[in-house]
């Protein structure tokens, strides 16, 4: 098995799958680990797992712990770290539970929901979604650092993409009570209303949890293909749930060539949307350029199958995983528009056909021609979709349609008093003509006129609406852009790793329709749809396969062709995985820069680990060994606390020079406190009274030390005042400094 390398540029190798005595039961799809073939739907291994319970505790917990409102840096101060973050860290990962990151973002979820509904804990709410997000952050953390290699990113992935039901384990009673309530509790199945971690991140902007590099792991491999699974869905349009691929390990080299299944991970997904989009640009573009209003021409028919595949595709993908979830794309409000630009063309062109009435044509292309200024830029936010300019772009667009719509709401008031003071004599459509004129600063026409609406109260409306609205209006409209781009652009990383996040978790799809491109899916969804109610679950499957592989035969090829070759690192042709990899050539093809460069030597010294004669001359001649280092600086923090030094800490197991024998590694260490303590005395708050009174201990040292410095603050304050006396300065003689109490002396910090 392939250890994950400290270089993010590097690859996994994928670990050897274990030849089972049974291989010829082994289900054929590349997965790790293997299932049988009658295992068409694997049991769910986590079905005991006591959710319902763990999403209280984790909620009492933070509940009891937080009280006040607190920021981020605050949070993760070293004594806010000591008394509160660091044990409830310790307690849910010692739980070992795959659940409880998930039960940990779903109480952030809630406390932000209270955030907005409890007007006298809006603060204190707020504190505790932070401080939630902070401890699953860690969490995961831990779980990243104690999970090395393709077996901890398989756990890691169970972690963040497994489905949980925040009603497992819950009693009898609750089930039932909530059943009679929710509509979707009564009509959704059991798989249906699981919801990864993932998922619940990017509903609550988890932005932080989600840019960690553990999260990012996960989320690079389920993109790339790496990782795969079943993901559940609000709704399946054309549902094929014969099969459920658990969460494993993708393995090209033993998976069929014709892997359908390829065809919904993220990275094609995104490719294939990419060619779909171009396709319908280059359709758009080649009507429009020649517009027959009067007739249907067959390019327009092509275009119209073509782009009612390519909206069916688009609604699938809503109904996939949420409206919340598919508006968190930079290019959904222009797609949108457009849909709804070419469904009022569709009826208008529909209506003319039916009327035998060409002005209705004339209507229609005029209406899609509105598109152009949607459909053109659209391939931009495709191509640079980490682009900080297009990110901040839509949370502008955001801010200003919010802002344009409040000031439209209340400016109606001055157009109606216009009006009425008209009394007919101009239009409604001429007045607002003024008004928009006048707030975006083109012409001064409505000020000019306003007399004609009344001698006074005419030109007192005109120009109390120029201040507000073109002076005010713009003013606060640039103040607040300024402030959103400024905000994201200051969290560049987390905005662009959240993005990754929410196309990867958009991306993964388990509706059947999405194996077909357009418009081939209308195709299918008017065949296949029907057959579904007369055919059983496995004939269904299968003549799903039989049309997905046939009519992506030649994509499918490609895919293999291509991951067979590029998925993990260290495979080569004609070898299997279990040899071990050849050793890195100074100049190779595989890196043409390294081979020419001067510098290529430095990086080259690290690709490969050392031999293990290496390792033991450098154990026997190391006299400040980690361990040596680690009682050093432990014995330093302890001088600096004031801590009173042991007699075991003077001498450390294996320490001494030339020493073959290793101590046992250190405990895990806070990232505040790096060397043991007091780290190590939070770390066992959770196993007991003992944990319970060094932490009382800690707090209490840190209490004498307060008090201590605001004894050191009075004799300055003592100090200063002598100092000040206009007597022995003019005179020049000497300041009388207080004694300092002995008692006060031995307990001031050295």
């Amino acid at each position: 098995m392939g250890q994950q390398s400290s270089n993010p540029g590097e690859r996994l190798r994928l670990l050897q799958l274990q030849p089972d005595p049974d291989d010829s039961q082994l289900h054929n799809d590349g997965c790790f680990p293997p299932h049988r073939i009658d295992d068409v739907c694997p049991a769910n291994p986590w079905v005991d797992l006591p959710v319902y319970t763990t999403i209280h505790r984790i909620r009492r917990d933070v509940v009891e712990a937080i009280d006040d409102p607190y920021s981020l840096e605050q949070l993760r101060d070293p004594r806010m770290n000591v008394s509160i973050v660091r044990p409830l860290v310790d307690r849910f990962y010692e739980m070992n539970d795959v659940s409880i990151i998930y039960c940990l973002l779903v109480n952030r979820a809630q406390f932000l929901r209270e955030q907005l509904t409890l007007a006298n804990q809006q603060s204190v709410c707020s504190t505790r979604a932070l401080l939630c997000e902070l401890i699953a952050n860690r969490v995961l953390r831990r779980v990243y650092d104690d999970n090395q290699g393709v077996q901890g990113l398989l756990r890691l992935a169970q972690i963040l993409v497994g489905g949980f039901d925040p009603f497992q384990g819950a009693p009898e009673d609750v089930i039932r009570d909530y059943s009679n309530q929710a509509w979707s509790f009564r009509t959704l199945s059991d798989n249906k209303r699981k919801l990864p971690a993932l998922e619940i991140a990017i509903i609550s902007q988890s932005k932080s949890f989600l840019s960690s590099s553990a999260c990012q792991r996960v989320v690079r491999a389920i993109y790339e293909g790496k990782v795969v699974y079943t993901p559940t869905s609000f709704i399946d349009i054309l549902p094929d749930n014969y099969k459920q691929k658990p969460i494993s390990l993708y393995h090209p080299r033993k998976a069929p060539l014709f892997n359908q299944y390829r065809l919904i991970v993220p990275r094609t997904r995104n490719v294939l949307e990419i060619v779909q989009f171009l396709i319908l640009l280059a359709l758009y573009l080649f009507i429009m350029e020649k517009r027959e209003p009067s007739k249907f021409s067959i390019r327009e028919i092509v275009f119209i199958i073509y782009t009612c595949g390519w909206i069916l595709d688009q609604t699938a993908s809503i109904l996939e995983h949420g409206w919340h979830v598919y508006t968190q794309n930079l290019w959904t409000f222009l797609d949108i528009t457009f849909s709804f630009i070419f469904s009022i063309y569709m009826a208008l062109r529909v209506h003319g056909w039916r009327t035998d009435d060409p002005q209705y044509g004339i209507q229609a292309m005029d209406v899609l021609a509105m598109g152009a200024p949607l459909i053109i830029p659209r391939l931009a936010f495709n191509v640079l979709s980490e682009n900080m300019l297009f990110i901040s772009l839509r949370e502008m667009m955001r801010d200003f349609t919010v802002l344009t719509g409040l000031a439209v709401w209340c400016f109606a008031g001055f157009l109606l008093s216009m009006i009425w003071l008209s009394d007919g004599l101009h239009t409604p459509i001429t007045i607002s003509k003024w008004m928009l004129w006048i707030w975006f600063g083109l012409d001064g026409t409505g000020i000019q006129r306003s007399t004609e609406l009344h001698p006074l109260l005419g030109p007192v409306l005109m120009v109390a609406f120029a201040f507000l609205g073109n002076t005010l209006f713009l003013t606060i409209l640039v103040s607040m852009l300024s402030t959103t781009f400024s905000t994201i652009v200051a969290n560049a990383t987390a905005e662009i790793q959240f993005r990754r996040a929410v196309l990867t978790l958009e991306g993964v799809k388990s509706d059947a329709l999405f194996a077909y491109q357009p418009p081939f899916n209308i195709l299918a969804l008017l065949i296949l749809l029907p057959l579904k109610t007369v055919l059983t679950p496995r004939w269904f499957h299968k003549i799903n396969v039989a049309a997905v592989r046939t009519l992506n035969a030649p994509l499918l090829l490609i895919i293999g062709f291509i991951e067979r070759r590029t998925l993990w690192a260290g495979t080569k042709r004609n070898k299997e995985e279990e040899l071990p990899a050849p050793k890195p050539s100074r100049i190779g093809l595989w890196d043409f820069r390294r081979g020419f460069s001067v510098h290529g030597d430095i990086q080259a010294v690290f690709d490969a680990e050392p031999p293990q004669e290496i390792e033991d001359g450098i154990n026997e001649d190391d006299d400040l060994g980690p361990e040596v280092l680690h009682g050093v600086i432990s014995r330093e923090m302890r001088e600096d606390l004031g801590e009173p030094d042991r007699a075991d800490e003077d001498e450390f197991e294996g320490a001494g020079p030339k020493s073959k024998v290793r101590s046992k590694k250190p405990n895990r260490r806070d990232s505040v406190f790096p060397w043991d303590l007091p780290a190590r005395s939070a770390s066992s708050s959770s196993s007991g009274s003992i944990g319970d009174a060094e932490v009382e201990d800690v707090k209490a040292r840190l209490i004498s030390l307060e008090q201590s410095q605001q004894r050191i603050e009075k004799m300055l304050g003592r100090l200063c005042a002598n100092i000040e006396e206009p007597r022995w300065v003019a005179s020049g003689e000497e300041a009388r400094i207080p004694a300092v109490d002995k008692d006060q002396e031995d307990d001031s910090p050295a």
